[in-house]
């Protein structure tokens, strides 16, 4: 049965896992040594760590949002098996319906960014082409991201799959935000750079006063629990050292035992809730499903 979901604010939150896949350890941990990552990521026989892809559903009294989408069910079993993927046919429209919900009650979708497993469940395949499965939904997406992934950079542009966004502002409302701030009511956009230029995560802006916590969807910056810690960052991104400053300045602000800090991709832990330790973060709570 489907967990509920939690409240934060007017929204009823739920983490949704629409497949399971597996990338290398080492560029899922750049400098750590393996011996470390691998206690609490333990690698398969190529080196790959499980992880999960996460998609966040936020409803709310006049919006349905959901926040990134998989990668989707349009690419060849070849390049699946690259990544060990792992999921059901029409995953994310399962996983909605378990929470009753479908695609066309979809009112927002917001992307972190465009990375091949965060965007490709925007499309389905359609003969040789693809289709959208939110068409004409609003589409909110950070303006710098956006352009990047046009760009086709060398250093990235594998993660970046044009059949995944060149079709969206033709098929969606797309709505390109400018750095921080409200995204919609209650909902606010926390722009970083290290990942990769101008990926938002979304803050669920609750009410710590009146004992209603936030949530924080930490997309790539921190895509684990396992990365909690400052130094242990991604060989994924395009500037590590950027992305330690980033994670230091996110922990000043919700490291206070009451805001929820969801993950995208760990296996196992929807969410948990931090205290500032002498370390870095220290958990207090666990929530493994939302």
């Amino acid at each position: 049965m489907k967990h509920p979901g939690l409240a934060v604010g007017p929204w009823t939150v739920h983490s949704l896992i629409v497949g399971r896949f597996r990338l290398d350890g080492g560029a899922m941990f750049g400098v750590v040594p393996k011996p470390l990552w691998n206690r609490v990521a333990p690698a398969d026989e190529a080196n790959r760590i499980r992880l999960s892809m996460r998609c966040l559903l936020l409803k709310g009294p006049d919006r349905t949002v959901l926040v990134d989408t998989g990668i989707g069910h349009k690419d060849s079993q070849k390049f699946l098996g690259l990544f060990a993927v792992e999921q059901e046919e029409n995953e994310l429209v399962r996983r909605l319906d378990e929470v009753g919900v479908s695609p066309c009650d979809i009112t927002d979708l917001v992307l972190t960014h465009l990375h091949f497993d965060h965007c490709g469940g925007c499309y389905l395949p359609d003969g040789d082409g693809v289709k959208p499965l939110f068409p004409g939904v609003r589409l909110h997406l950070q303006k710098g991201q956006w352009n990047w992934a046009f760009r086709g950079h060398p250093r990235d542009r594998a993660s970046y799959i044009p059949r995944n966004f060149e079709r969206m502002a033709q098929d969606h409302e797309l709505i390109l935000h400018e750095g921080e701030g409200e995204i919609l009511p209650g909902l606010r956009a926390l722009c970083v750079d290290g990942h990769t230029p101008r990926m938002q995560m979304i803050h669920v802006v609750g009410d710590p006063d009146a004992g209603v916590p936030g949530l924080v969807f930490l997309a790539d910056l921190v895509p684990t629990a396992a990365h909690l810690p400052l130094p242990w960052v991604m060989g994924y991104d395009l500037e590590p050292l950027k992305t330690v400053i980033e994670k230091e300045n996110l922990y000043a602000r919700v490291l206070d035992g009451r805001t929820l800090l969801a993950f995208e991709h760990d296996p196992d832990i929807a969410a948990v809730v931090c205290e500032a330790g002498p370390k870095g973060p220290e958990i207090i709570q666990r929530i493994e499903t939302m």
